[in-house]
C-alpha cells in the first residue's frame, strides 16, 4: 500500500480522499528540514503547501519517494532539479487557484484607483478628506497583463467586462488565442508605453526576474500604476520606490514580495503603495480546490500511473496509462538493446511510432527509450531525468508517428546516430502484451528479449551455428532461445540468442574468435 506523508496543512478532505483511494496517510506538520529529512525515506508520496522546504538533502534522504504534490502553483520551496535528477515526480496544481488570484489582482486595481485602504484608514480615524482622494476611472483604461496564461487570461476577461482595453505581452500566447480572449498581442516595450495600468501573472524565472527595473520604469506613461500578485522578485523594489517617490509611478499594489515574510520592505510605509500579504489563493474556495486536487493527482500517480500537471514529466492520463502499460517494456527494451550496442559518442535519435502505438500519448514511451539507451552508460538515469540528461549532452531527439501500419499492427523504431554510423532497432506486441525485437540493422529478426542475451553478427555461412553451440556448451551456457536473422543467402546475419545465465567475457571472447563472426556483445536486460 502506498504511504503519503503531509507536511502542511491541508483539507481535512484532501486526507480522506488519499484513505478512500486505499493510500495510508499521515499528518505531520510544523516540521524542520531535518525532522522532515529523519522522516522522509518511509513515504512514497509528500503532499506540501509553500511552508515545507524540500532541499536537495530532503530528497537524498527519500529513498522510497515517487512523487511530491504541490497544492498551489508555485514550487520554490522544492528543489526540481534533485528531484528530477532521483526520478521524482514534481506535481503542482496550477487551475485550482487561478480565479481567486485573478480577482485578488483585479481588487488591487479597484482598491488603487479610487485609494480605497488609505481613505478606509482615514475615515477611520475620524476625518473627512473628500477632496483628498481624487481617484481614476478604470472605464476606457489600458490595461497591460504580463503574462496571459491560466490566471492572466482571467485577469484580462474581467477586465473587458469593466470596458477596459487590454493588451498582453507572453511569448506563448498564440493569435488565435489573442484574439479568442479579446486582447492585443503586443511586444513588452510596446505595453510599457500604452498602459495606464500593469498587471504581472508571470512566473519568477532568470528571463522574467526583475522584468520591471529602471529602464522598463522609464518607458511606462506617467502615471502609470502596477500591480503584482505574481512572484516575488519581478519587480526590482529599489527601483519601484524611486519611481513613486518622483511620481512617475502613481501607484502600486503589491501581493508578493523579493523576502517573504515581508515583515521589513522599503515600501512599507509610502501613502501610494497598498500591500497584502501573499493572499492572492487565500480564499476558502481555492484552499479546498488545490487540496482536493493534489491528493487526486497524487493518488492516480501512486495508484495508476497517471500524471497531471507535472512539472517534470509529460502528462498521462488515467485513461491513457493502462494503454501505455504494455509499452513500457518494450520502450525501454528497445532503448537498451541500442544503448548497450552503442559505443561511440550519440549525435542524434529518431524513434518512430507506427500504426496503434501512434495513436497514443508517446511522450512517456520516449521517455523510457531514452531512460533504456543511457542506463548502460550512464549512473542514476531514470524515466524524468533521462530527457534533461540528453539535451545537457547536445543529444537531438526526433519523435516520428504513422498512423499507418506496416508489416506490423504497432511497432516502435529507434534510430542512433554515431559519429561512425547509425544503427536501428525495432520491436512491437504480440498478442498485444509480449514485446519482440523484430528488426536490428534493418534485417529482420523475431526475439523475445530475456535477462541474459547473446547478439552476434556474422557472415551467413555454413558451419557457423554449429560452432557457436560448440564454444557455448563447453563453456556449460544454456540456450533458452536461439534467433536467427539475415538479409539476404550468405550476406549478413544476426544472431540473438537468450540463454539461462551471464555470459563472462571469456565465452564472448572465444564466440569472437569463430571465423564468420564479425562482432558479438553480452546483453543484460
Amino acid at each position: 500500500m502506498p504511504k503519503v506523508l503531509i507536511s502542511d496543512k491541508l483539507s481535512p478532505a484532501a486526507v480522506q480522499i488519499f484513505k478512500d483511494r486505499g493510500i495510508e496517510v499521515e499528518v505531520k506538520t510544523g516540521m524542520t528540514p531535518d525532522e522532515l529529512k529523519a522522516v522522509i525515506g518511509q513515504y512514497d508520496g509528500l503532499a506540501i503547501r509553500s511552508a515545507s522546504k524540500v532541499s536537495a538533502d530532503v530528497l537524498a534522504a527519500a529513498t522510497n519517494l515517487k512523487v511530491v504534490g504541490r497544492a498551489g502553483i508555485g514550487v520554490d520551496n522544492v528543489d526540481v532539479p534533485a528531484a528530477t535528477a532521483r526520478g521524482i515526480v514534481v506535481m503542482n496544481t496550477p487551475f485550482g487557484n487561478s480565479i481567486t488570484t485573478a480577482e485578488h489582482a483585479m481588487a488591487l486595481m479597484f482598491a488603487l484607483a479610487r485609494d480605497i485602504p488609505q481613505a478606509n484608514a482615514s475615515t477611520h480615524a475620524g476625518k473627512w478628506e473628500k477632496t483628498r482622494f481624487m481617484g481614476v476611472e478604470l472605464t476606457g483604461k489600458t490595461l497591460g497583463v504580463i503574462g496571459c496564461g491560466n490566471i492572466g487570461s482571467i485577469a484580462a476577461e474581467r477586465a473587458l467586462g469593466l470596458k477596459m482595453r487590454v493588451v498582453a505581452f507572453d511569448p506563448y500566447l498564440s493569435a488565435d488565442r489573442a484574439r479568442d480572449l479579446g486582447v492585443e498581442k503586443v511586444e513588452l516595450e510596446d505595453l510599457f508605453k500604452r498602459a495606464d495600468i500593469i498587471t504581472l501573472h508571470t512566473p519568477l524565472t532568470e528571463a522574467t526576474r526583475n522584468i520591471i527595473d529602471a529602464k522598463a520604469i522609464a518607458k511606462m506613461k506617467k502615471g502609470v500604476r502596477i500591480i503584482n500578485c505574481a512572484r516575488g522578485g519581478l519587480i526590482d523594489e529599489a527601483a519601484l520606490k524611486t519611481a513613486l517617490e518622483s511620481g512617475h509611478v502613481a501607484g502600486a499594489a503589491l501581493d508578493v514580495f523579493a523576502v517573504e515574510p515581508a515583515k521589513d520592505n522599503a515600501l512599507f510605509g509610502m501613502e501610494k503603495v497598498i500591500v497584502t500579504p501573499h493572499l492572492g489563493a487565500s480564499t476558502s474556495e481555492a484552499q479546498e480546490n488545490v487540496a482536493l486536487q493534489v491528493a487526486e493527482q497524487m493518488s492516480d500517480y501512486l495508484l495508476t500511473g497517471a500524471v497531471t500537471n507535472a512539472i517534470n514529466m509529460p502528462s498521462v492520463t488515467a485513461e491513457e496509462a493502462p494503454k501505455l502499460k504494455p509499452y513500457t517494456q518494450l520502450a525501454e527494451q528497445i532503448g537498451s538493446f541500442a544503448g548497450q550496442l552503442t559505443e561511440q559518442g550519440i549525435k542524434k535519435l529518431t524513434i518512430a511510432y507506427e500504426g496503434d502505438v501512434a495513436k497514443l500519448n508517446t511522450r512517456p514511451l520516449t521517455q523510457l527509450v531514452l531512460m533504456g539507451l543511457f542506463k548502460p552508460q550512464l549512473e542514476s538515469v531514470n524515466m524524468v531525468n533521462a530527457p534533461v540528461l540528453a539535451k545537457e549532452r547536445g543529444i537531438e531527439v526526433t519523435e516520428v508517428k504513422k498512423e499507418d501500419c506496416g508489416d506490423y499492427h504497432t511497432l516502435i523504431r529507434l534510430s542512433v546516430t554515431t559519429d561512425e554510423r547509425e544503427r536501428s532497432v525495432s520491436g512491437t506486441l504480440f498478442g498485444g502484451t509480449k514485446p519482440r525485437i523484430v528488426e536490428i540493422k534493418g534485417i529482420a529478426i523475431e526475439a523475445e528479449v530475456g535477462p541474459h542475451m547473446l547478439y552476434v553478427t556474422n557472415q551467413d555461412k555454413p558451419g557457423f551455428i554449429g560452432r557457436l553451440g560448440a564454444v557455448l556448451g563447453e563453456a556449460g551456457v544454456n540456450i533458452a532461445t536461439f534467433h536467427l536473422g539475415r538479409n539476404q543467402a550468405g550476406g549478413d546475419a544476426i544472431a540473438l540468442i537468450q540463454v539461462d545465465q551471464s555470459v563472462t567475457n571469456d565465452v564472448v571472447e572465444k564466440v569472437r574468435a569463430i571465423p564468420q563472426v564479425v562482432q558479438a556483445k553480452a546483453l543484460e536486460f
